[in-house]
């Protein structure tokens, strides 16, 4: 599995590429912003996109949804939960920023559990509300895209509408504490991360 990182927009989103290098099938996880970057860096490498991925529904993870999958020929996935925010400013926070963004609609709902294949990569789906409702997390090959749920030393906030403190908790607890301590954390802003050091240095990974 290759993946190429592409930190976008005011929000520095980490957009990330992932692809099959035996086949160069691929996706996108959470084209923030800057599209025109994310596809000139997709036809860069020659990957061939088979799906748009959201982590979660606010608007610094799908801002580009509508440009990359239009461009790329591909449907857009996301959680069951989140999927009011593809369409709603209000839910997906862009409204209080005085911007109106909005996705296509969701070619497929994800849930707990399920599996991405592309090529001979196999990432699956972990369900992890708290950031918001539906946050997702990818998990595969010894690498976790973790979204907004884990971050380097901290984890994504609760106080945004569907936010949820104790859920945030349950998450971290369940779905991430027990991953292996060399897995990779590529999460949704800032630097990367192992499981090992955000159980040894995270507060919120001292369980």
């Amino acid at each position: 599995m290759e993946v190429k990182t592409l930190t976008v927009g005011s929000y520095d989103t980490n957009c990330y590429l992932v692809w099959c290098p035996e086949t160069s099938q691929g996706i996108v996880i959470d084209p923030g912003f800057e599209p025109d970057t994310i596809n000139g860096e997709i036809a860069r490498l020659g990957l061939d996109i088979k799906v748009v991925v959201n982590t979660h529904g606010h608007l610094d993870h799908i801002g580009g949804n509508r440009d990359v999958s239009e461009a790329q020929d591909c449907p857009v996935y996301i959680s069951r939960a989140d999927e009011a925010m593809l369409k709603s400013p209000d839910l997906n926070c862009s409204a209080r920023q005085g911007m109106t963004v909005t996705s296509p609609a969701a070619g497929r709902l994800l849930e707990d559990g399920d599996e991405l294949t592309f090529g001979q990569v196999k990432l699956q789906v972990l369900a992890t509300p708290g950031h918001s409702p539906g946050s997702i997390c990818l998990n595969g090959h010894g690498v976790l895209f973790s979204g907004d749920t884990l971050f380097a030393g901290s984890v994504g906030r609760t106080d945004l509408p569907g936010g949820s403190h104790q859920q945030l908790k349950e998450s971290l607890r369940q779905q991430l504490f027990p991953l292996p301590a060399d897995t990779r954390v590529l999460p949704g802003h800032g630097p990367e991360t192992t499981m090992g050091q955000e159980r040894q240095q995270n507060p919120w990974l001292q369980v």
